[in-house]
């Protein structure tokens, strides 16, 4: 007689699961028949044994065929990105609508914030009316027509990994190459996509901090993808410091339309875009060098062409259709706004970025569990990064809260993530490593 609690016990004690044994725990993951408690035990066990090329591979496509896996009846290829997290990292929403502006048709399934990390869900969420769960046949609908949505995991797609994903962010289970590869590749695979551009961060506002992890994270992904029938490439890149000016919710959707519109807040944050973008049109085959691809994004970035498709999408989610003109009328904004001042005038020689997401959730902008209602409105903005100066003409960044209280903690813990120094230094390098 099959038995979860012995292919926990296996896992526990390191043996190597059959593929039929992940097969059937996946299972009772989906349609609830395993308790959460046997889940996150399965979990943990992953974590501290690990999996083999094998098992990571079978863990993934029982996670796809948990649930629908979608076909597309487009004109054009169906690419898709992902990244691993971290703080102001909404790549997503400029790079889908740029895509489709090149004639991608870009489905992208994402998810909640995990740990420290905001997610793209939550952050889309602070868009009044916008609909993160349409049913699979609106968005065919949407993506057919528009070349891009944003949404998360419906019922009928990944199910088990919807919910482990749930588990695992709440029982010091993310950080393991294993569940990340088969959670972010079910949802991938299980969307039908035909390309992949992967972005898996490393530093300390990473899961991965050290270059070593992130770069066999990423190279699991392309094994596990490419072996699966997904072109895909990964970029290993920088998360030593904040990526964009803003941590929180609705302050990263307002930058995110703010680079739309054509104003660069963060540079680091837009070369990472272009450079996953660029990988993507390669792949697709709508572009045949590096050198074609920027410009055809430039050009779609330019034009007002990307700006116009994340429009669109907005509105055939139910959001409002001049969100893009009004942004600031529509995205809830919190009650407590001030500046964060340095204790003393010097250079940004340095970021504890994990204390930054940290203190966005503190301010209530996280989860600490599965259930928590977000504050969508909070965070920092403005946030200076490494290189620059702060001091009396210049703030660290400005905290958004709900409260006096939990500003003024979210404020000394900025003050106490930043390092500066005299001198200024050169930030790390964007983009460390390539895979393909």
């Amino acid at each position: 007689m099959w038995m979860a609690q012995e292919v926990i016990r296996r896992k526990r004690d390191g043996q190597v699961l059959d593929s039929d044994d992940i097969r059937r725990f996946v299972a009772g993951i989906a349609d609830g028949s395993l308790v959460d408690a046997q889940v996150a035990a399965f979990a943990m066990a992953v974590v501290l044994k690990g999996m083999q090329v094998d098992e990571r591979t079978a863990l993934t496509l029982a996670m796809r065929d948990s649930g629908e896996v979608l076909q597309w009846a487009v004109p054009g290829p169906v690419v898709d990105k992902h990244s691993t997290g971290g703080v102001g990292d909404f790549v997503s929403l400029v790079l889908a609508p740029l895509l489709a502006a090149c004639g991608c048709y870009v489905p992208i399934i994402s998810g909640r914030g995990l740990g420290h990390t905001g997610g793209t869900l939550d952050k889309l969420e602070s868009i009044p009316g916008y609909d993160c769960s349409p049913s699979v046949e609106r968005l065919r609908e949407i993506v057919a027509d528009v070349g891009c949505a944003i949404v998360g995991q419906t019922a009928r797609l990944a199910p088990a990994d919807k919910r482990l994903y749930a588990i695992r962010d709440v029982t010091a289970t993310v950080e393991s190459i294993d569940l990340i590869t088969a959670s972010i590749l079910a949802k991938k695979l299980a969307a039908g996509v035909q390309v992949l551009v992967m972005d898996v961060k490393t530093g300390n506002g990473a899961f991965m901090p050290s270059a070593a992890q992130a770069q066999a994270l990423a190279q699991s992904i392309v094994d596990v993808a490419k072996g699966a029938g997904v072109q895909t490439r990964a970029l290993v890149t920088d998360m030593n410091q904040p990526l964009a000016r803003s941590a929180g919710n609705a302050l990263e959707v307002a930058e995110a339309v703010a680079l739309l519109q054509g104003e660069v807040r963060s540079e680091r944050l837009w070369q990472v875009t272009l450079a996953l973008a660029e990988q993507a049109l390669l792949m697709a085959g709508q572009a045949t060098n590096e050198a074609q691809a920027r410009e055809q994004l430039l050009q779609a970035w330019r034009s007002g062409a990307a700006l116009q498709r994340f429009g669109r999408m907005v509105t055939a989610l139910g959001g409002p259709p001049d969100l893009c003109e009004r942004a600031g009328h529509y995205l809830p904004q919190a009650p407590i706004r001030f500046a964060v001042w340095a204790q003393a005038s010097g250079y940004v020689t340095g970021v504890d970025t994990r204390s930054v997401g940290m203190a966005v959730v503190a301010l209530g902008g996280g989860r600490r569990h599965p259930a928590d209602t977000l504050d969508l409105a909070v965070g920092f903005s403005d946030l200076a990064l490494p290189g620059e100066p702060v001091g009396e003409q210049r703030p660290l960044g400005w905290v958004h809260a709900a409260s006096q209280a939990s500003a003024e903690d979210a404020a000394n813990t900025l003050r106490a993530a930043y390092r500066l120094g005299p001198e200024p230094v050169v930030p790390a390098p964007l983009i460390h490593q390539q895979l393909v």
